[in-house]
């Protein structure tokens, strides 16, 4: 059983590797900041399952090395949610370190969401539209409060929180300045086996039949 997955996002990828899944990758091409000025106010939630929606819908009738795709489309989304403003990724080191001093010490929500496309050939009778389910995975993530602005300015040269929601990653370099994860801690990678695995069940599809990596 094939996934795609409408992302290149490297941790949802290791993720899903280290799970035992090899996913064909393609790249949406979403305009992220577009499509949520287009859908007016959202909670967090919402957005992450809007955007997660898109991602997997635009690449649906994608060739992949010629053939029409054959599997399951997952597209995923993240932001984090610190006193109720929702962040995506910061770009500018200048704003990643703003939400970094406002984020030391305290906790906030990662909101991850997800939206599955059974697309398997030969394609059943009703749309993609009636093939597909989403949901979103949220956890609730702790900063630790002894983190100096040494370590915050040191963090933010090497490029690594900029382009990921929240500023911070959880598998990686900013995995030390994490004190406690509350819920999923696969929601704050940006991909939730749990959920996708629930998700998969609905379709009558079991997590092992995606297994496709020496295990």
């Amino acid at each position: 059983m094939r996934l795609y997955l409408a992302s290149t996002s490297p941790a949802r990828l290791a993720t899903l590797r280290a799970a035992g899944i090899e996913p064909i990758l393609l790249s949406s091409g979403v305009d992220e900041e577009e499509a949520v000025a287009a859908a007016g106010p959202l909670t967090a939630a919402e957005m992450v399952l809007l955007l997660a929606r898109l991602k997997a819908e635009a690449v649906v009738d994608r060739l992949v090395d010629g053939e029409p795709i054959d599997g399951f489309i997952l597209g995923g989304d993240s932001a984090f949610e610190l006193d109720g403003n929702v962040y995506g990724k910061p770009h500018l080191p200048s704003v990643a370190r703003e939400r970094w001093l406002a984020q030391r010490g305290r906790e906030g929500q990662l909101h991850s969401g997800h939206w599955l496309i059974d697309h398997r050939v030969p394609p059943l009778p009703e749309p993609v539209e009636g093939r597909a389910l989403g949901g979103v995975s949220t956890a609730t993530v702790r900063f630790a409060a002894s983190i100096t602005d040494a370590e915050i300015d040191a963090y933010i040269a090497t490029g690594e929180p900029l382009e990921v929601a929240g500023a911070f990653t959880i598998d990686s370099l900013g995995g030390a300045f994490i004190s406690e994860v509350r819920g999923d801690p696969h929601a704050v990678v940006g991909l939730s086996l749990a959920l996708v695995r629930e998700l998969l069940l609905e379709f009558g599809v079991s997590w092992p039949e995606l297994w496709n990596r020496d295990l």
